[in-house]
């Protein structure tokens, strides 16, 4: 009688070259290379992420502390411990494939147990979210992945009728992770996403806590992603959560990287003194560093109490006119490409698109999406 240890590790390794044997024919389709990156269990094939296509990293090829961080590793020690922290998070990185799987599943491991926010709930969080092109060519929302402990494990969607379809599925943006694996049908096909543009290159955000979407209700609901879905275009978002200060140790990791266009979007973070004496030095680095890539400042969000709380009109008020005037002092010194995007209307008149006065609504978010590509349209279609 044959040992049943052995049996599934032959098993395990029949299975492992039928995939080499099919793939090929088909150079797109991914072959796993490592021990454990490859798993059946339950009818299920489980990947890890990184075998699909992770997008929204900016530093392709450099070596990472962990998988899923924002920064590379050697930005450790160079900006503050704050933004260093904050880059753990995995807000904006997102994981495109095909498959013609009928159920799609997730597991996914997180960095901490603090799920979510007394002003921003847990699928915002530490969830997942998953979209599908549909026929027309347009992202729709599927499934979200609603996080009930540091380890989750779920079926995210099923009985989907069996065609190839496009997917992108959003990871936490205020929480890291440790691992993350999706599971299909182990009869489906499977492949990485090549996005249509081959890759066309991403919009950077720089920002603060909005930026890194607080307070969306679900991870692909912050504008930096809408505008992903909008545009058809890789984002990279660098919002650090009270941490996005013009900082100049952070514009030399921006500058690091080729991008369409970058939106600087700092203004709720620092006061216009700040605001005064940063602005100028951080656009002159990127400009050193990237000649011809567009620059978007963006003027911040207005407070959505501030038609009667007066301190937070000063507020937005003196920032605002800081960040012009740095605008127009640069633009007279010949600096190209610079545009500028104005605050007071980005989440409307209703004063219905904050969860706090600060932080948007998704809401808030759709409309600082409509805002934000009034500018950025033009831009990438120059």
């Amino acid at each position: 009688m044959v040992n049943q240890g052995k049996c599934r590790v032959w098993r395990m390794v029949c299975m492992m070259l039928l995939w080499a044997w099919t793939a090929q024919g088909d150079p797109e389709r991914k072959v796993p290379s490592e021990e454990g990156q490859l798993h059946e269990e339950e009818g299920l094939v489980w990947y890890e992420a990184h075998q699909l296509a992770l997008e929204g990293q900016g530093w392709e090829g450099e070596e990472l502390e962990s998988a899923f961080d924002r920064l590379p590793a050697r930005a450790k020690g160079k900006v503050r411990d704050a933004v260093w922290n904050l880059s753990k998070d995995s807000a904006g990185l997102c994981v495109r494939f095909r498959t013609d799987s009928p159920e799609i599943h997730a597991r996914w491991i997180l960095s901490d147990g603090g799920l979510s926010m007394p002003h921003m709930p847990a699928t915002g969080v530490s969830g997942l979210d998953l979209y599908v092109r549909d026929e027309q060519g347009s992202w729709r929302w599927l499934a979200t992945g609603r996080p009930a402990a540091q380890d989750n494990k779920k079926r995210l969607v099923g009985d989907l009728p069996v065609r190839m379809r496009d997917y992108c599925i959003y990871l936490p943006l205020y929480n890291g992770l440790e691992k993350m694996y999706l599971g299909f049908r182990k009869e489906a096909g499977v492949e990485p996403l090549i996005r249509p543009q081959e890759r066309a290159k991403p919009i950077v955000f720089y920002g603060t806590s909005i930026t890194q979407g607080g307070c969306a209700s679900r991870t692909g609901m912050v504008h930096c992603a809408i505008l992903g879905r909008r545009l058809d275009r890789p984002v990279i978002n660098l919002g650090f959560s009270g941490n996005g200060r013009m900082e100049a140790s952070v514009a030399q990791f921006l500058a690091d990287l080729d991008p369409a266009v970058y939106v600087i979007d700092c203004l709720p973070n620092i006061k216009a003194e700040e605001v005064a004496e940063r602005t100028a030095p951080l656009v002159r680095i990127l400009r050193d560093a990237r000649p011809e890539t567009p620059i978007v400042l963006a003027e911040d969000r207005t407070y959505g109490h501030a038609f009667l709380v007066s301190s937070a009109r000063k507020r937005n008020d003196t920032s605002r006119a800081a960040l012009r005037k740095a605008f127009e002092e640069l633009k007279a010194e010949g600096v190209a490409d610079l545009h500028y995007l104005p605050g007071e209307m980005q989440l409307g008149e209703d004063n219905l698109g904050t969860v706090d006065g600060s932080h948007p609504t998704d809401l808030g978010f759709i409309r600082m999406a409509d805002a934000f590509e009034k500018v950025l349209r033009p831009i990438l279609e120059d």
